[in-house]
């Protein structure tokens, strides 16, 4: 898929909503790393218990071995025993995982992170906008509208709540297209969700 460097680290970034196969496709690289006899390391955010507490499942029952980490810092107690790190769900890790996954990268590593690209909004859902800046790689990935049948490019929040971070699954989110995507009131605004500096006009 890719010409990749050599002698250098770098970041793979595979991004999408929900239900567009991005676990899927990180299993898929991480089962290939495996089979190239290369040290390989996964990691989810410990709260993230919805399917299995020590796997990577994906939505069609694709499954990997992993390790549940509280906080994107305790990744790094592993850099010494792998040399390509899979990290799913990087929306629940925060912005903490940038410098962490930079550090990796640049000590060497391949690091492969998949996540959600904007939240049950509609807005940029961090950290994916910061690693889609620093990455050599992106993925975008499409599910398919549940309401019209064309490319869904968002997560439609299907139950009351407003918390940011809801974990679920079908009983609580379903892909939408953009004709089709009812983001909730009140609509907060683009700028209101930049959080790299004050924006001025």
């Amino acid at each position: 898929m890719f010409d990749f460097p050599h002698d250098t680290g770098w970041m793979e970034v595979i991004c999408g909503p929900m239900f567009s196969g991005k676990t899927e496709e990180l299993i898929r690289r991480l089962k290939r790393a495996q089979i190239a006899r290369q040290r390989v390391a996964i990691f989810k955010a410990s709260l993230d218990t919805r399917y299995e507490s020590d796997h990577l499942v994906s939505h069609s029952q694709q499954m990997i071995p992993s390790i549940g980490v509280k906080n994107a810092w305790d990744i790094l107690l592993h850099e010494k025993h792998a040399d390509v790190f899979g990290i799913d769900e990087a929306q629940f890790l925060g912005i903490e995982l940038v410098e962490v996954a930079a550090k990796l990268a640049g000590d060497g590593k391949r690091v492969i992170i998949a996540g959600l690209d904007t939240d049950y909004r509609g807005l940029p859902f961090e950290p994916i906008p910061q690693l889609l800046a620093v990455a050599e790689y992106i993925t975008k990935t499409l599910a398919i509208c549940v309401q019209c049948g064309n490319p869904a490019k968002f997560t439609q929040r299907i139950v009351e709540s407003s918390e940011l971070i809801l974990v679920g699954a079908s009983e609580a989110y379903e892909p939408r297209c953009r004709r089709c995507f009812r983001p909730p009131e009140p609509v907060y605004s683009l700028k209101s969700q930049l959080s790299l500096g004050e924006i001025k006009k």
